[in-house]
């Protein structure tokens, strides 16, 4: 052993990751003991004294207590014994970290499942179109129903971004019946039925299973209920009236 193979304290700290005051304790305790000082009289650590040291940080990160691990040494057991302990060990932690990775990434997926768009970024994707009571009034009317059940199932995961998917498609859809009623093409007609029919798959993609004739019924709300007549009033006149007898003629061809 030569006297550039002699580490400090300060050296052996860097290269094993503990701290100088730790290496201090495990001098104080007899766990490792530098076997040779300088000239001046500071602690230097041999070839020895650090491999002797790196199976106490490795024990020690296992969760060994300083005790035991200072019997472990004492045994007399060779390094490939060491090694041999360290490795089970640590197979066995990683067994146990997969299974705890497992548990959390099941939570989380339920925890996922749960979430759902915030009352702010309700109003930030929709604007003045959003009206809590829409959501009130509808559980009311139709909370015991399996269209209701099943909307409810899924809107509740979806994120900020599904839900700024569905209402680029429901302005697509709306920018299509307003440019029909520029043409004048009447509310009956095929591109009209088409559009309405659009709108319908949108809400079997997005929400629930809505055959033609359920897709009627909830479009007589948008001539007999003000807010939603204002829905549509407020990006075309006439536009409630217009899609009300699209969605209806579409619902007669079915």
């Amino acid at each position: 052993m030569t006297t550039e193979e002699l580490l400090t304290v300060g050296q052996v700290a860097d290269e094993l990751g503990v701290t100088v005051r730790t290496l201090h304790h495990y001098d104080e305790i007899g766990l490792v003991e530098p076997s040779e000082r300088s000239h001046a009289g500071y602690r230097l650590y041999t070839g020895a004294d650090l491999q002797r040291l790196q199976h106490v940080v490795v024990y020690r990160r296992l969760g060994f207590p300083l005790e035991e691990i200072g019997e472990l040494l004492a045994a007399g057991a060779d390094v490939a014994a060491h090694l041999r302990r360290q490795r089970e060990a640590v197979t066995a932690r990683l067994a146990e970290l997969d299974g705890l990775v497992a548990a959390i990434d099941k939570a989380l997926e339920a925890e996922m499942n749960d979430y759902r768009i915030t009352r702010e970024e309700q109003r930030e994707l929709f604007g003045d179109n959003f009206d809590e009571s829409y959501a009130q009034e509808a559980e009311e009317r139709w909370g015991g129903t399996d269209a209701w059940k099943e909307s409810q199932r899924r809107t509740k995961s979806y994120s900020k971004e599904q839900w700024e998917q569905i209402k680029e498609e429901s302005e697509q859809v709306n920018a299509r019946f307003v440019e029909l009623m520029d043409a004048g093409v009447a509310a009956d007609s095929e591109q009209a039925m088409d559009a309405a029919e659009a709108a319908r798959q949108q809400i079997c993609r997005w929400f629930y299973d809505c055959p033609r004739q359920m897709h009627a019924n909830i479009a007589e709300m948008y001539v007999a209920d003000p807010r939603f007549t204002k829905t549509y009033e407020d990006i075309h006149e006439g536009m409630a009236q217009y899609v009300r007898d699209a969605v209806v003629a579409n619902a007669a061809r079915g």
